[in-house]
């Protein structure tokens, strides 16, 4: 069994020393305020987009309006953030606020499922230089993006011409009690409230900004806030788990596919970050501990477990910001469960990923190509005619 040594900026992080048992519970206990700030982030974001009144949302909503741009916008602005949990959490406060609708932010959670694969390709060009390892590489990376990519291409036209996915969601809160248009009742959300409202009160009563100020403050308050704190709340979870699971990893997934898929969304969930659990499967498949079949199903479990954030995040928002978060959890279980039980449907991403990756070996101008046509191009493209 390969031996994993900790990253020197895990081995250097002030947090990794903490006073043993006491240094754990610190950073656990630091882990729920990120949690709540994270929270507070939501509101404030949904508050200030508010704030500015129904011309200005609907002013956000024609750039968005037409599916293909929402699934371009959800791609590019996933990329430019390299984090799909900050591009759903914003969506689920759009949502929230009003802003979007439901069903025209559907595609967006689609575009950012794509958006979020290209991290692990970045992480492939590390082995650039070394041919058979870049080959395993760059094909572990990709067959996730090309799952993801095939999965939206089959999937949005179903949602676009019956909204299964929304009317399951819409259906599904309704079941639970939390719909007919009322708010989302939850203590969680009656605390998060007060600690946007008492930001909001500091800005306008203590420092006398006027309802405008107020608005945008809290909106760029709001953003900033979701980007550090899921920084935050990923990089302190890596410390606290990721070299645990690198073993766990390792040790387990030649076991069964259901047994992967689940460590996958479990790793997932608890580093809040998918982009972790993909960049410790693509040098594990480059420097051949693992094959591309014992790696794909952590890479489905992934899908699953990055949703978390956005149903954390429609936790400070109303019942139809918790719908969105819905369609998440089940555009990715619907993927994960079509895929799965079929090996000949399992093999179609991970022959279009070696075969991609055998032509990149070659010529790493099919590199540039995928990269910069999937992620930049492409959604330009959807933005600009659509």
């Amino acid at each position: 069994m390969a031996k994993f040594i900790p990253s020197n900026s895990q081995q250097h992080d002030p947090l990794m020393h903490g006073p043993g048992r006491g240094g754990t519970l610190w950073r656990y206990f630091a882990l729920l305020v990120l949690l709540y700030v994270f929270l507070v982030a939501i509101k404030l974001l949904e508050e200030g987009i508010s704030g500015f009144g129904e011309d200005f949302s609907a002013g956000l909503l024609e750039g968005v309006s037409n599916p293909f741009a929402g699934l371009s916008a959800g791609i590019l602005f996933t990329v430019l953030v390299q984090s799909s949990s900050v591009t759903t959490s914003t969506i689920v406060a759009l949502v929230g606020a009003g802003t979007l609708t439901v069903s025209s932010a559907v595609p967006m959670v689609m575009g950012a499922n794509i958006g979020t694969t290209i991290t692990a390709s970045l992480v492939a060009l590390g082995h650039l230089r070394r041919g058979a390892e870049f080959r395993r590489a760059f094909a572990a990376a990709t067959m996730h993006d090309f799952f993801n990519i095939l999965a939206v291409a089959v999937m949005l036209p179903l949602e676009l011409s019956t909204h299964f996915l929304s009317r399951a969601a819409h259906s599904l809160t309704q079941s639970m009690q939390l719909g007919g248009g009322g708010d989302f009742k939850s203590p969680i959300k009656t605390v998060v409230k007060s600690g946007s409202h008492t930001i909001q009160e500091f800005l306008g009563e203590t420092l006398h900004l006027s309802g405008g100020w107020v608005s945008g403050i809290s909106l760029a308050l709001g953003l900033g806030l979701i980007f550090a704190s899921l920084m935050l709340i990923t990089q302190t979870m890596r410390i606290v788990i990721a070299h645990r699971a690198e073993r766990a990893l390792n040790r387990v997934l030649q076991r069964s596919m259901v047994f992967s898929i689940a460590l996958g969304a479990a790793v997932t969930m608890a580093v809040q970050s998918s982009s972790i659990t993909t960049s410790l499967m693509v040098p594990m498949c480059g420097s051949g501990i693992l094959t591309f079949e014992s790696a794909f199903p952590v890479l489905l479990g992934a899908n699953i477990g990055t949703t978390i954030t956005a149903f954390l995040a429609s936790l400070a928002t109303d019942v139809n910001g918790l719908e969105i978060a819905l369609v998440h959890v089940m555009f990715n279980l619907v993927g994960v469960a079509a895929v799965a039980p079929f090996e000949r449907i399992r093999r179609i991403p991970l022959l279009l990923a070696e075969n991609l990756a055998i032509r990149a070996t070659h010529n790493k101008v099919w590199v540039l190509v995928f990269v910069g046509m999937v992620f930049v191009v492409i959604p330009l493209l959807g933005i600009l005619i659509f």
